[in-house]
């Protein structure tokens, strides 16, 4: 059973100011895992009307900030101490859908991946992630 309700993940996505211009909302969760929509409007797009890649860094690090909190909690203090992100298909126009795992609870590091896919499931990108716990 996740340690975090629906309303304590929807709120997080609109208290934090420095999320709120990506418009994130809370798409599914369970248990170490969650998925969050981007929801596509133009002021994601970099030159050449493509979506910029900070928003999909961006999206995989809330969706693990989020995934880590369904099993410590909404009080938890972990931040993120390394990404390494994998661009593999650019997005143009469309929703996209931002899925991240916890793979292991360490005492100190916490390891994940996220997933950024479009709306017909194609992968766009590719992240590993490593957070740490403040503790």
């Amino acid at each position: 059973m996740p340690a975090a309700t629906d309303p304590e993940l929807r709120q997080l996505l609109t208290q934090v100011s420095s999320i709120k211009h990506y418009g994130f909302q809370l798409h599914s969760f369970s248990d170490g895992e969650c998925t969050i929509l981007v929801p596509f409007h133009k002021d994601l797009e970099r030159p050449g009307g493509i979506v910029g890649g900070q928003v999909f860094m961006a999206a995989s690090d809330v969706a693990m900030w989020l995934a880590i909190i369904t099993r410590l909690g909404p009080r938890d203090g972990s931040v993120t101490a390394e990404m390494k992100t994998n661009f593999l298909s650019g997005a143009r126009d469309e929703d996209i859908f931002c899925h991240a795992r916890v793979l292991k609870l360490g005492r100190r590091l916490i390891y994940g991946v996220g997933e950024c896919r479009n709306g017909d499931g194609k992968l766009l990108t590719h992240s590993t992630i490593t957070y740490i716990r403040a503790d």
